[in-house]
C-alpha cells in the first residue's frame, strides 16, 4: 500500500519544520539506513566520574535510583574524546551515582551482531538488522520511559506489542550540495529532472569540479541507491519487503535496477570521483566543504558533518533526488539506529535512564543533523527547510518484514556490494542475474 504526504506537510504535521539557523558544528549516522555515519577507525571510551557520596543512595532524590557504570556502543567513532566527554559529565551531573561509557566501532551491524551473539554486549547499544521477533532476545521493554506516545516510528522496533528500540532520530535522503561550487559552474536552478541533474553533474565537471562524491571503496555510503532510491521511484514503502512474492526481484526496468543504473550512469560519463576504488570517506567531507567535490546523494546527517569540515552553514543546501523526467519527486523518511537496552544489563535502570536522557537532554539530535523523534522537538536545520520547498511527497518507512530480513539474510545480501558490483560490471544484467539466483535459493531453503 502506498502512503505519500508532502514533505511539508509531513514535516509540518510531525512538528519537524525546521527553523533557518547560523552554522551549525555538527555531525551526525547512518542511517542504516543508514546506515550509519563513523568518521575515524577507532575504538575508544569516554566517561565521566561517579559521585563518592554514599549519602545520595540514601537520598529523596529519585536520581539517587540510578546508579552503576553503563556502557554504549556507538559507531559515532569521531565524537570520541570529543562530544562524548561533555555527555559523560553532563548525564553524571543528573545522575550523580551513575557513569557512562562509550565504545565506538566502525562496522556497527557485523559487530553488534557477533557481540549479541557471544552474549557479550554492552548496556546500550544500537540495535542491528535483526528480525524483530528477536528483539526479545537480547533487549529490555523500554515501555516504562512513558515515551511510546511521545514519539515517532513506536512500532519500529517493537514486538508482541511492546517497545525494545526508540530511534536516535529520523532522516531523509537527498542531495546535499556546496552552494558555491554550483554557482561557479554556472548552475542557476536546482535540477528537478534527472536530465537536468545530469547537465548540472557536467556543469561541474567542466568546471573541474566533482560532481559527485560517492565514497565508493568505503562501501557503506552507497546504501541509498539500493534502498531508499528504488522505495522512492517505486513510490511505495513495502517495496523491499514485497521481494518476498518474487524469485527475482532485481531487475533493469524496475525500481531497482533504474536507481541502480543512476549511479552507474555518473560512474560511465566521470562524474564521480577520477578513482572510485581509492576513495575516503572523511577527506570526502573536507572536499565537499571545499567545493573541490559538489555533491552527495546521502541523509541529512551528513550535513553538520560537511559544515564542520570547513564551511559555512549558508553554503550547504540540500534537495531531493530527481530520479526521472517527470518533474515530481518521491523522499523517503526514514528512523535511523534505534537506542537498545541489554536486558541483562547489570544496570538496566542507569541503562535506560541514559537513553531518555540521549533523546530529551544530550542535544544529539541538532548535533548529527537529525530530525528529532521526539514529537515536541522542533528541527534546527535550514537545510531541512530548503529540502521541503520542493514539494517532495513523502514515504514514512515500514520496518523490514521478519521474511524478508530472513531472506536477506540467508542469501547474505549486502546490498552496497551490489552496487558496486552492478556500477563496474561489463554486464549489469548478469549481476542482477546472480542476485536472483541467491534470492531465489534463499526463499527455496527457508521453504523447506
Amino acid at each position: 500500500m502506498k502512503k505519500g504526504i508532502t514533505l511539508a506537510a509531513a514535516i509540518a504535521t510531525l512538528s519537524m519544520i525546521a527553523t533557518a539557523c547560523g552554522g551549525n558544528d555538527n555531525g551526525g549516522n547512518a542511517s542504516p539506513s543508514a546506515s550509519a555515519s563513523s568518521s575515524a577507525p577507532a575504538s575508544a571510551t569516554a566517561s565521566a566520574s561517579a559521585s563518592e557520596s554514599a549519602s545520595a543512595s540514601a537520598s529523596a532524590d529519585p536520581a539517587a535510583d540510578i546508579s552503576g557504570t553503563i556502557t554504549f556502543l556507538t559507531n559515532r567513532t569521531d565524537m570520541v574524546d570529543k562530544e562524548y566527554v561533555d555527555y559523560a559529565k553532563r548525564f553524571n551531573e543528573k545522575y550523580p551515582n551513575a557513569k557512562i561509557e562509550f565504545e565506538a566501532v566502525t562496522d556497527l551491524d557485523k559487530t553488534t551482531k557477533v557481540r549479541l551473539s557471544s552474549g557479550e554486549y554492552p548496556d546500550v547499544l544500537l540495535i542491528p538488522t535483526i528480525p524483530n521477533s528477536d528483539l526479545p532476545k537480547y533487549f529490555a521493554p523500554l515501555d516504562d520511559l512513558g515515551l511510546n506516545d511521545k514519539i515517532y516510528f513506536s512500532d519500529y522496533k517493537s514486538s508482541g506489542g511492546k517497545l525494545y528500540g526508540i530511534s536516535a532520530g529520523a532522516t531523509t535522503t537527498g542531495i546535499v550540495y556546496n552552494k558555491k561550487a554550483f554557482a561557479d559552474a554556472g548552475i542557476t536552478a536546482i535540477p528537478k529532472t534527472i536530465d537536468e541533474f545530469y547537465a548540472a553533474a557536467e556543469k561541474l565537471k567542466a568546471k573541474g569540479i566533482v560532481p559527485l562524491a560517492s565514497n565508493f571503496k568505503d562501501q557503506w555510503p552507497l546504501y541509498p541507491w539500493a534502498s531508499e532510491v528504488p522505495i522512492s521511484i517505486a513510490g511505495d514503502k513495502n517495496l523491499n519487503n514485497d521481494r518476498v512474492n518474487a524469485d527475482a526481484p532485481y531487475a533493469m526496468d524496475n525500481p531497482y535496477g533504474q536507481g541502480l543504473t543512476i549511479i552507474r550512469t555518473m560512474y560511465e560519463k566521470g562524474y564521480l570521483e577520477p578513482d572510485v576504488n581509492s576513495t575516503n570517506w572523511e577527506q570526502s567531507k573536507k572536499d565537499i566543504a571545499s567545493g573541490k567535490f559538489g555533491m552527495y546523494m546521502l541523509g541529512n546527517w551528513v550535513i553538520p558533518q560537511v559544515i564542520s569540515s570547513g564551511t559555512t552553514s549558508d553554503n550547504v543546501g540540500f534537495f531531493p533526488l530527481p530520479y526521472d523526467n517527470s518533474g515530481k519527486t518521491n523522499a523517503l523518511l526514514a528512523p535511523d539506529w534505534a537506542y537498545g537496552v541489554n536486558k541483562d544489563s547489570k544496570h538496566l535502570e542507569t541503562a535506560k535512564a541514559f537513553v531518555k536522557w540521549m533523546l530529551e537532554d544530550s542535544g544529539f539530535d541538532d548535533f548529527a543533523g537529525f530530525i528529532p523523534v521526539l514529537k515536541d522537538k522542533q528541527a534546527n536545520m535550514a537545510q531541512l527547510t530548503e529540502f521541503q520547498s520542493y514539494g517532495a511527497t513523502t514515504i514514512e518507512a515500514a520496518a523490514d518484514s521478519e521474511e524478508s530480513t530472513a531472506v536477506v539474510n540467508k542469501a547474505q545480501i549486502v546490498k552496497e556490494a551490489m552496487v558496486q558490483e552492478f556500477v563496474l560490471a561489463k554486464d549489469p544484467q548478469k549481476v542482477l542475474d546472480e542476485y536472483n539466483k541467491k534470492w531465489a535459493a534463499a526463499k527455496k531453503a527457508l521453504a523447506k
